[in-house]
């Protein structure tokens, strides 16, 4: 079978949702082993204010530890403006993801742009770093928490200026973990429809214990670049109290059972995944394989 592809985005959007600050040397060690399960890509970081985000006040020398030591990774950041992509790109990054909201309101809420100003911002990162590989990362594709479920009518149309402004990957994300099967194929069939060269990857949240067989439906469907975190540490502002996200080792279990190729140690992942649970305590886990004992012991 085809090789799928594991992109870990814990050290961001895991890492975020953790109120108490965690130390550098913790992430660090996290990071480091990922690394060693052989993850290449990962998603280290936001490049962010850090008023906005406190957790990500080390961004700076996470990024700084890392990219550069490890060529053989691709460790990129979320970036939400022209700002954090010029932070990226001294820090020697060659590819960073770009947030926007499918919803107005929840653009509007999250990132406190409207969607002209994010596309304009968007224009000036690719006006400004044209070496830089940028992904449009599309949040409440599937449904948003005030303007509820979304449609390949909403989605399609809404990705025509940023397709003609250069943008050539696509992560179409359930922020709030709300989409189902039928749903994530129709979306991503009419979007390669109209957009046929376009990359696609997803990220799928696990809020109602559909994160699995979501991203089951996005490989289905020829998707081969999906999006987890290690442990299924997440959640989202604009769902209070949900789970995490879908967790990396359990989606790296299924598809090897299945007969996917992964490059990656599940059980060094398994073990790495018990570490960060112990090292995060108020974390939100979605994760199982980490949960089980080891018979052996």
């Amino acid at each position: 079978m085809r090789k799928i592809e594991l992109y870990e985005v814990g050290p961001r959007d895991g890492f975020q949702m953790v109120d108490e600050y965690i130390p550098l040397e913790t992430k660090a060690r996290i990071v480091e082993g990922l690394l060693d399960a052989g993850l290449r890509h990962i998603q280290i970081t936001s490049l962010v204010s850090p008023k906005a985000i406190p957790q990500m006040r080390d961004a700076g020398e996470l990024a700084s530890t890392f990219v550069g030591e490890h060529p053989d990774a691709d460790l990129f950041a979320l970036v939400p403006n022209l700002r954090g992509a010029e932070a990226a790109w001294e820090s020697g990054m060659a590819s960073v993801s770009y947030v926007v909201s499918l919803s107005e309101s929840h653009n509007r809420a999250n990132i406190r742009s409207t969607h002209e100003e994010s596309l304009a911002g968007l224009q000036a990162i690719l006006a400004s770093y044209p070496q830089m590989d940028v992904c449009l990362d599309l949040s409440t594709t599937f449904g948003c928490p005030f303007e509820g479920m979304k449609t390949k009518d909403d989605v399609v149309p809404f990705l025509a200026p940023y397709v003609d402004s250069g943008i050539r990957t696509v992560n179409l994300c359930d922020t709030i973990g709300i989409a189902n099967p039928a749903q994530v194929r129709r979306i991503i069939e009419a979007v390669w429809a109209e957009y046929p060269s376009l990359d696609l990857q997803v990220h799928i949240h696990d809020t109602r214990n559909m994160g699995m067989v979501n991203t089951l439906a996005a490989i289905e469907c020829g998707v081969d670049k999906v999006q987890s975190t290690l442990g299924g540490l997440g959640g989202c502002p604009f769902a209070p109290g949900a789970s995490g996200n879908l967790a990396t080792e359990d989606l790296a279990f299924m598809l090897s059972e299945m007969g996917y190729e992964l490059d990656v140690d599940i059980p060094k992942m398994i073990e790495l995944a018990k570490y960060q649970a112990t090292a995060i305590p108020s974390g939100l886990f979605s994760g199982h394989q980490f949960r089980i004992p080891d018979t052996n012991e």
